[in-house]
């Protein structure tokens, strides 16, 4: 099936090929029709599956055949984080080149004379996250009574954020005979209570449920001997003349720690972290997306919502603590289609973090000695060490190992015997 196929208008498939979209992905396909009829869809993709775009191209479709009412948004789209707003925001302008739809985007750290300008003027589509919004309705800025289309995206990303009462208090401003999209990277008992309260007899499409990593990701385990962590990660960085890259740090004072070693080795670099304020982190992003840095160094505040073109490569200088947050992290690249290769540097102590991993992808990573990769002046060399690893890094294709709960065998090798079937 192509995109002419899923019943979009001649301009959206114009704007759709300039962007470079060849066909529609699985969750594309799965969903846009039943959004076009006007089923509310509980929704559940992965990262770099072509969600955004799965719900976004069919809201264009939706409202360019429709008619506005002055200053009643048509429209609106929840995301739990300003970056995650801003990727949707940018996704709509990319599909909306060709109509002539009004959006908003309101999110913190932009001062509300500049949005309330945009609001004042009428929109289409309110891109949102939940704080800013509810900030605009009680100062009268913003009415939703005529919202006929609602979205929430990254539904269990607002349930970890704690903004489920917002959405709530949200839901209830909004008219119940609506459609509503309900799209989430995970289907948990909760998720999918909360789902009950919004959505009227959904289309469940459903996308790869259970947390994995992409077959066009090479990811790599790195362990270094020496503690000369910094250095080791430059030198690697140096092996693999990466195009562009993230960093993700799990501590917001390793980020300046390595964003400073990085820049004396003659790196362009930016930072991206919570700590910063809301004008220096989308410049931050905007930077990085542009080209004009190469290396982005982040915590997982931005995980989700950092989406580049063709990025080459994602560093892990910590084994995430949280699984998912793993998967989410070197899912920032092989997408699209395109190859990636994500690199992850673990100790003896991850051994417990890196297990949960495997158990939540389903699939055993190889850990790499970096004496055996960093192999000094003889770079075909490493792409040997690395490819010759890379049927056992990436099983997908073959089976999928049974894994058994990670305490017993925790508790088996503390206790210094551990039987055959656990090996």
């Amino acid at each position: 099936m192509n995109f002419k196929d899923l019943g979009l208008s001649e301009e959206i498939l114009r704007s759709i090929n300039e962007k470079g979209y060849q066909e529609p992905t699985e969750i594309q396909n799965k969903a846009i029709p039943h959004i076009l009829m006007g089923r509310d869809i509980l929704g559940c993709a992965q990262t770099g599956t072509g969600k955004t775009g799965s719900f976004v191209m069919p809201l264009v479709e939706i409202l360019n055949t429709g008619k506005s009412k002055s200053r009643m948004p048509r429209s609106l789209i929840l995301a739990p984080t300003r970056e995650l707003a801003m990727q949707v925001s940018e996704e709509f302008n990319f599909i909306n080149k060709y109509t002539k739809l009004q959006m908003a985007l309101l999110i913190g750290g932009v001062s509300f004379t500049e949005q309330d300008t945009k609001l004042a003027k009428g929109v289409d589509v309110l891109v949102a996250t939940p704080g800013r919004l509810l900030d605009h309705i009680d100062r009268g800025k913003v009415i939703i009574k005529e919202v006929k289309l609602l979205i929430i995206d990254e539904a269990d990303r607002m349930l970890d954020m704690g903004f489920i009462p917002d959405i709530i208090k949200i839901n209830k401003l909004l008219p119940r005979i609506r459609q509503t999209l309900f799209f989430s990277a995970t289907l948990s008992k909760e998720i999918r209570n909360i789902g009950k309260d919004l959505l009227i007899n959904p289309k469940e499409v459903t996308i790869t449920p259970n947390l994995s990593t992409s077959e066009n990701i090479e990811s790599y385990f790195i362990k270094f001997k020496n503690r000369k962590k910094i250095e080791n990660l430059i030198s690697l960085i140096e092996v693999e003349k990466i195009k562009n890259a993230v960093i993700f740090c799990n501590k917001k004072r390793d980020i300046e720690t390595v964003n400073a070693s990085l820049i004396k080795n003659k790196f362009k670099t930016v930072c991206l972290h919570g700590d910063m304020d809301q004008s220096s982190r989308i410049k931050s992003l905007d930077d990085f997306k542009k080209g004009s840095v190469q290396i982005l160094i982040a915590s997982d505040v931005a995980a989700r919502g950092i989406d580049v073109d063709g990025l080459s490569h994602v560093f892990n200088y910590d084994v995430p603590n949280n699984p998912e947050d793993y998967v989410h992290r070197v899912g920032r690249t092989g997408r699209a289609g395109k190859k990636g290769k994500a690199f992850t540097i673990c100790e003896d102590k991850d051994e417990k973090n890196i297990l949960s991993i495997e158990n939540l992808i389903k699939n055993k990573i190889e850990i790499i000695d970096f004496e055996e990769i960093n192999l000094e002046n003889d770079k075909v060399d490493n792409k040997k060490v690395l490819s010759k690893d890379k049927e056992k890094i990436n099983p997908q294709k073959k089976h999928r190992t049974k894994f058994l709960p990670i305490e017993n065998y925790i508790n088996f090798k503390e206790s210094g015997k551990i039987p055959d079937f656990l090996n």
